[in-house]
């Protein structure tokens, strides 16, 4: 989880009401059930001593955002009378979280609310394309219909000179269509940065789409079923489409990392370490480029007065000079520090098996 627009926080005195509940909108009776959820939470915090400046943002966010469209989860975040984070989780946590502490907490938040890549879906047929800009976090940020030349783009049957020529005229058209799209395609990808191109609509135009872009765009391109420009298109076949790959390209991502973690793990001099002793250490130096986690041990760590001031023992923070040595817990103080070294945040689930929960990915030996 890229922790760029989380910086806030580091900068935000607490206490932090940090929450995560279940915002599935699927039934008829979906807001009901917000409610009562929400009731449950709140009740939590009271009794935590939570302010109600802080309670009443967080009920204000809750009734005012835009509910999600199925199943889903909801994390928030907030601080004195505002609410610094509020994200749609892809699936709902399996028990509401409610918590105000010195720190966020924002472990469930990188295990459920990743951020998908950039992407540029492009729903294409034999006259043009209607591409999509979406964001990472989820927002369209442009739209625009590409047209061609519909005339002639359909192959007529029969034989003879005239028909062949008149099918040669057609697939002349079709291409320079296709080329119009993928053109545009290529510079919407461009400019968005995106990593992820993905193809709908007719099947072979879809594949001549893919074999018109240049090698960089087609190395980021896949194709999917469902969706079309035509009136009737099941469009909701291509969401689920879409869903289903944003998910795979999000765990590849985490995979990708884990293998990564395991390669410099394994090395003499690697660029891995595991154990809250080594990580905490590694955070103090501002040297995690990467902090993984899969199951944090419930333990507490000690924290200095700076976010990176973290340890297992208070001597470590006094040799550093620091006149602050206060208990924390760990999958808050840890988490915390890799913010403020804009350090990646990856849940592993339970692949690694890591050392009491907690590895990382070294920026230099």
């Amino acid at each position: 989880m890229d922790t760029t627009r989380l910086r806030e926080l580091v900068t935000t005195d607490g206490p932090f009401a940090s929450v995560y509940f279940d915002d599935t909108h699927d039934t008829a009776d979906a807001a009901k059930l917000l409610e009562l959820r929400w009731r449950e939470v709140r009740e939590q915090l009271e009794g935590q001593g939570a302010e109600a400046a802080t309670l009443d943002a967080l009920e204000a966010g809750i009734r005012e955002g835009p509910p999600p469209e199925g199943r889903g989860g909801r994390a928030m975040i907030a601080a004195g009378d505002r609410v610094l984070v509020d994200r749609q989780l892809d699936q709902p946590p399996t028990h509401a979280v409610a918590r105000l502490s010195a720190l966020p907490y924002l472990v469930p938040l990188a295990e459920f609310g990743e951020r998908p890549p950039t992407y540029v879906l492009a729903v294409v047929d034999s006259i043009g394309a209607d591409v999509t800009t979406v964001d990472e976090q989820g927002d369209i940020v442009d739209e625009r219909t590409v047209e061609g030349s519909d005339h002639p783009v359909h192959k007529v049957r029969g034989g003879g000179p005239a028909h062949h020529d008149m099918q040669a005229r057609a697939d002349e058209t079709t291409k320079q269509n296709i080329e119009k799209a993928a053109e545009y395609v290529t510079e919407a990808a461009r400019k968005a940065g995106a990593t992820l191109v993905i193809i709908a609509g007719e099947t072979q135009s879809r594949r001549h789409l893919h074999d018109a872009l240049p090698e960089r765009v087609r190395g980021i391109a896949t194709e999917v079923t469902g969706g079309g420009r035509h009136k009737g298109a099941d469009h909701g076949e291509l969401k689920d489409q879409v869903r289903l790959l944003l998910q795979r390209t999000k765990q590849a991502r985490r995979d990708e990392t884990a293998e990564r973690f395991r390669t410099a793990l394994g090395r003499p001099r690697g660029l891995a370490v595991q154990g809250l002793e080594a990580t905490t250490s590694a955070l103090r130096e501002a040297n995690v480029e990467t902090l993984l986690f899969d199951s944090p041990a419930d333990i507490d760590v000690v924290k200095g007065e700076q976010a990176t001031l973290v340890a297992t023992r208070a001597d470590a923070l006094e040799a550093v000079g620091s006149d602050i040595v206060i208990p924390q817990r760990a999958d808050e103080a840890l988490v915390f520090a890799a913010i403020a070294t804009d350090a990646d945040i990856v849940h592993t689930g339970e692949t690694l098996g890591l050392t009491e929960g907690f590895g990382a990915i070294l920026r230099h030996e």
